[in-house]
């Protein structure tokens, strides 16, 4: 069992309390971890903020450098920093999991690291020159959620650190493990206090509100439910924040009446259930056109049946348990509500501990919980419709906005519905596809800003326009 303390001003710090993580598998404790208090995040602030001018005034190339450094430490541990993932979150080593979430974090990593942050000359005429320059922010709150912890910690971080920013890290306190150990890697080669990490059971103290309302966090960076983030937003009011907020998604996929069943069966199915259902941007609605509804659920379930779920550390698992006990409930409670109104085609049925089978479900109406709610888990409705334009009515009639597809042989008729759906990534067959040079963020309640890209760097940065 491992006893892991924060990580502030390069040190490894004790608190005065800590708190158990639960392998999600099997219920066995793995860990006890730091319980912070508010003076442990105001230390970390402070450590930060003290960092912060040597480590903006780097000259970029220098940075540049660094993280690419970061990039090979986490690269050279990653089958270390896999495992402890593996066993605090539940996603399997294999397949679409813990070896693939590390190997992620890397390519996001060296990708960031070659972005850049040119001056863009606005005016250069006779009546003077004018100059857009881009500056970093000063310390930057980074609060993450628990179903990619390491992956989602290098989407905060490494924008934050490119743009000369550093860094205060809280990761979720059901899966800290694997984020703490990654900023003990970084932390072998950043300055002391460039990058921080506090740990919380978020109930001793209130430490992700603190962060949003504390005077020298000039940004939050956070990845949750649209209710949490509804309240940082609310909490960073006061001294006026920097934010990027990626929130729930209820994403839709429209199937066009076009396509092979089969051929499309294995997409539909890791566009709903990658990891274990428990993405934000994972197919959540799934709507069918009436002429090939049955064929399209008979092949999904003959996908979903060949997809071995269990314990994440045994070899040819695909599918894990649910992360959280919450979680877990939540799922429960809207699979057994959608039985009793609906058919269950696959699944149904709550496992034992915190796993529950892989379940679709037809014959619901469009205001059902499980299809109007983000179920993150694995169940997922199949809708059946006639007209697209009514598809694309029902797919853009939720409050969330983060991603959406189509699914067609016809490409110009897929962009035009695309261009139409109420979201901030459309995909065209296939869902939750994520690069690093590809903006990513939602509309509607799904969130505020973008990660990824150019457009992602610069929002760790404010605007300096300089008249000559």
């Amino acid at each position: 069992m491992l006893d892991m303390g924060m990580t502030i001003g390069g040190r490894q710090v004790a608190g005065q309390e800590s708190f158990a993580v639960m392998n999600p598998a099997t219920g066995e404790v793995i860990g006890n971890i730091a319980n912070a208090s508010l003076d442990d995040l105001d230390r970390a602030v402070n450590a930060a903020k003290a960092a912060y001018p040597a480590w903006s005034a780097l000259p970029d190339a220098d940075r540049q450098k660094v993280i690419n450094t970061l990039a090979d430490a986490l690269e050279a541990r990653a089958g270390d920093l896999a495992e402890l993932l593996t066993r605090e979150n539940g996603k399997p080593l294999g397949g679409i999991g813990s070896h693939f979430e590390l190997g992620g974090a890397v390519v996001w990593t060296r990708s960031t690291a070659a972005l850049d942050m040119p001056v863009k000359v606005l005016q250069d005429t006779d009546e003077g020159r004018i100059e857009l320059h881009r500056k970093s922010l000063g310390v930057v709150g980074s609060i993450l959620p628990w179903n990619w912890p390491v992956i989602i910690a290098i989407w905060h971080i490494m924008p934050a650190l490119r743009a000369g920013n550093t860094v205060v890290v809280k990761p979720s306190p059901f899966t800290p493990l694997s984020t703490m150990l990654a900023v003990q890697i970084m932390n072998e080669i950043l300055p002391a206090g460039v990058l921080n990490v506090v740990t919380s059971d978020d109930q001793s103290a209130s430490i992700g509100a603190a962060m949003a309302q504390h005077p020298d966090i000039r940004k939050i960076v956070f990845t949750g439910s649209t209710a949490t983030g509804e309240k940082v937003m609310q909490s960073a009011a006061t001294t006026m924040k920097r934010l990027t907020l990626e929130l729930g998604g209820n994403d839709a996929g429209i199937i066009l009446p076009d396509v092979d069943p089969k051929a499309i069966a294995e997409g539909l199915f890791w566009g709903a259930f990658i990891n274990t259902g428990q993405t934000c941007a994972a197919m959540k609605r799934m709507y069918v056109h009436e002429d090939i509804h049955d064929a399209v659920v008979e092949e999904f379930v003959n996908v979903a049946k060949n997809m071995p779920m269990g314990n994440g550390m045994d070899d040819g698992v695909l599918m894990g348990p649910l992360t959280t006990p919450f979680q877990h409930e939540k799922v429960a409670h809207l699979v057994e509500a959608a039985a009793q109104d609906g058919t269950v085609q696959m699944g149904g049925t709550s496992g034992d501990g915190q796993f529950h089978e892989t379940t679709i479900v037809t014959d619901l109406a469009d205001d059902h919980p499980l299809v109007t709610e983000e179920q993150f888990g694995p169940a997922v409705p199949v809708l059946r419709y006639r007209d697209v334009e009514d598809a694309l009515e029902r797919a853009n009639a939720s409050d969330a906005g983060l991603g959406g597809s189509i699914w067609t042989n016809d490409m110009d008729k897929a962009k035009s519905l695309a261009l139409r759906m109420e979201c901030g990534s459309v995909w065209i067959n296939k869902h939750g596809a994520l690069q690093p040079n590809a903006p990513f963020g939602g509309v509607k309640k799904s969130g505020l800003g973008v990660e990824f890209g150019d457009e992602g760097l610069m929002e760790n940065t404010d605007i300096q326009v300089i008249h000559q």
